[in-house]
Parts: C-alpha cells; sequence; structure tokens
C-alpha cells in the first residue's frame, strides 16, 4: 500500500494523533490508545506494520531511553535506601505468584509443563508499561514509585536467570551443561557491572565535565552511552532494559544529570509511542475466546495476589501502609495479564515477543 517506509511513519504518526485526542477527550490513558492505533494498524487490522523492522527499531530505541531516564533518577544513595526493600518484594512476589500460579495452571487443565511458563509468566509486569504509567503520573520520584522500580528491575533480572534454566532444561538431551551457562551468565554479569564501575570511576566524570561546554555535546554523548551500554547488555544476554538502566545509573551521581533528563523526555515519549504501537501489532486474537474462562482466573489473581503480597512484606519491613498499597498497585495496573499472555506464548499456541516489554 505504501511506496516508501516514510509514508507508513507518517501515516502512524497521523492516525495516533487522531486516537490520542480521542482518548484525551475521554479521559483515558495514551498508552491505550497508542496500543489500540497499534492493533488498528497491525495485521488484524489495516495491515500497515506487519513485522515492520523500523517501527522495530524505534520502539527499542524507546525502552532504551526509557530505562536510561529511569536510571538517570537514581543515584546510590537512593539504591542503597531502596535496595533492601527491593528485593525482598521482587523475590517475595516472585515466589508467591509462581508457586500459587502453577497450582492454578494445573487446576485449569494444564499440563505440569504448561502450567510452569504460565506460572513464570505470571509472575513478572511489563517494566517499560509500568515505568511509563508512573512518569505519566509523575509518580516516579515518589517513594513507592522508586520501591516499584526497585522490584521491577529485580524481576527483570530473575527472568533473564528462570529463561535461561527454561531453556536449559528443554535442550538437556542435547548435552547442555546448566550449571556452566549460569556460571557463564554470572561472569558476564559481573564483568559488566565491573566495567561500569570503573568508567564511573576513572572515565565519565572528565570527560562529562570536558563535554559539558556544549549542552548539545554532553546530550549526545550520554545518548550513545547510555544507548551503547543497551546494546551491550542485549549482546551478553540481559537484555536491553538492563543495560540502559545502568547505563542510567552511572551518570546519576554527576551534576550534569538534570540537564541531560530534561532534554532527552521528549525524545523518549516519541519513541515510545513505536514501542507501543509495535506492541498492539503484534497482538493475536485467533484463540482469545476459547481462552477467556483461564485468562479471567488468572488475571483476577495477579490483579488480587500481587498488591497483597507487596503489602504484607512492606508492612513487615515496617513501610507504612500507604506506601506499600501504591508500590503493590504498581505489577498489576500495568496489564500484568498481558505480559503473562505473551511469554506464555509457547505454551498456549501463541507467539510470545519478549520477556521485558
Amino acid at each position: 500500500m505504501f511506496e516508501h517506509e516514510f509514508h507508513v511513519i507518517a501515516a502512524l504518526l497521523a492516525v495516533a494523533a487522531v486516537v490520542a485526542a480521542a482518548a484525551v477527550k475521554l479521559r483515558q490513558p495514551l498508552i491505550i490508545s497508542f496500543i489500540a492505533v497499534g492493533i488498528l494498524v497491525g495485521p488484524v487490522g489495516l495491515g500497515w506494520v506487519d513485522g515492520n523492522d523500523q517501527v522495530a527499531l524505534l520502539a527499542e530505541l524507546g525502552i532504551a531511553l526509557l530505562l536510561f531516564l529511569v536510571g538517570l533518577k537514581l543515584d546510590p544513595h537512593l539504591i542503597r535506601t531502596t535496595g533492601p526493600v527491593a528485593v525482598a518484594t521482587g523475590l517475595g512476589q516472585i515466589a508467591f505468584t509462581s508457586i500459587i500460579g502453577f497450582g492454578l495452571g494445573l487446576m485449569l487443565g494444564l499440563s505440569p509443563v504448561e502450567a510452569l511458563y504460565v506460572a513464570v509468566a505470571l509472575t513478572f509486569s511489563s517494566t517499560i508499561i509500568i515505568v511509563k504509567l508512573l512518569s505519566d503520573k509523575r509518580e516516579i520520584d515518589q517513594l513507592h514509585g522508586r520501591i516499584a522500580i526497585g522490584f521491577l528491575i529485580v524481576q527483570d533480572i530473575v527472568v533473564v536467570l528462570v529463561m535461561i534454566l527454561l531453556t536449559a532444561f528443554g535442550t538437556a538431551e542435547q548435552g547442555d551443561n546448566l550449571v556452566a551457562d549460569l556460571a557463564l551468565v554470572l561472569g558476564k554479569g559481573v564483568l559488566f557491572v565491573g566495567g561500569i564501575l570503573l568508567a564511573m570511576r576513572y572515565l565519565l566524570r572528565p570527560a562529562l565535565g570536558w563535554m559539558a561546554r556544549s549542552k548539545e555535546l554532553l546530550v549526545l554523548f550520554a545518548l550513545a552511552w547510555g544507548v551503547a551500554l543497551a546494546g551491550l547488555g542485549d549482546w551478553l544476554g540481559f537484555s536491553i532494559e538492563v543495560g540502559a538502566f545502568l547505563g542510567g545509573i552511572s551518570l546519576a551521581a554527576t551534576p550534569y544529570r538534570e540537564a541531560i533528563g530534561s532534554r532527552l523526555i521528549s525524545l523518549r515519549d516519541f519513541l515510545l509511542l513505536f514501542f507501543f504501537i509495535d506492541l498492539g501489532s503484534r497482538l493475536d486474537f485467533t484463540d482469545a475466546a476459547s481462552q477467556l474462562m483461564a485468562a479471567t482466573v488468572l488475571s483476577l489473581f495477579v490483579l488480587i495476589g500481587n498488591p497483597l503480597i507487596v503489602l504484607v512484606i512492606m508492612g513487615l519491613m515496617g513501610y507504612r501502609k500507604r506506601t506499600s498499597f501504591l508500590a503493590g498497585l504498581t505489577s498489576p495496573r500495568s496489564a500484568s495479564s498481558l505480559w503473562s499472555w505473551r511469554l506464555s506464548g509457547s505454551a498456549w499456541g501463541t507467539s510470545p515477543r519478549t520477556p521485558f516489554g
């Protein structure tokens, strides 16, 4: 239909503007409108976006920039204060949701392997959607927002290990060594983080001090640094999100983070539009009717169970009920059931995209 990729992008922006205006008029979140645009222009709709590499690339850049800016807002002192509760709530939520989710999967008639995939899928929320919602509501700098981002990053790291375990078990008969795979991942992680720490100590501060003479050069270097670490993190097997997040943290303790962050927000919002369009275009509703009952049961479990476990864990650690409740709400309100549907695609006959969307 379109002769040039530029025409596709232009058409997507025009449709997105119209649908977003309608969403604002109806007082609905823009995220919903962007996903709806993806469904409208995807294979189940107009067919404008069907495995479009340009849209996918812009989506990946948006993901990297979003997590880079999140890391940029977290200084080392904040990490030290929220780290313990982030680890406790992240791991506690994973344990609770995966165990109960596995049991629910078996009760719904799934095989043990299928129930395991669904249980793993239910455990994790969509980091990108949650961070975008927190940012739009200006809650990302509040205590519950910081804690929520902390346990989301913990979950993202755990999901890398879980996916390695599932893959290793699936190929065990081919002679793959599970212990060696895990040791390799751990070694890569230590080298990755160690290299970033060395760069923070000996490279970044003097380099940023020199580049700060030109704001354009400063922002360009920061953007290149964040995207480079995102690509390196993905190449090492830790995902774009983890690499970009660490890239942001590495610049968070510098005096230039506000200047960098303020200039990249508009670019972030523009690129994230393509992430949500890409997400909507990849949704497949072929077997939705047959899965409606199971999806309802599992979604209700996520919507009720995840906030409760976070509330309990944070309460035991001495946090106020309001802070605990708001932090707990971040997981299910970002469409965890959508995440579950995508990651469990191999068990249900659909095609999952990525565990971090």
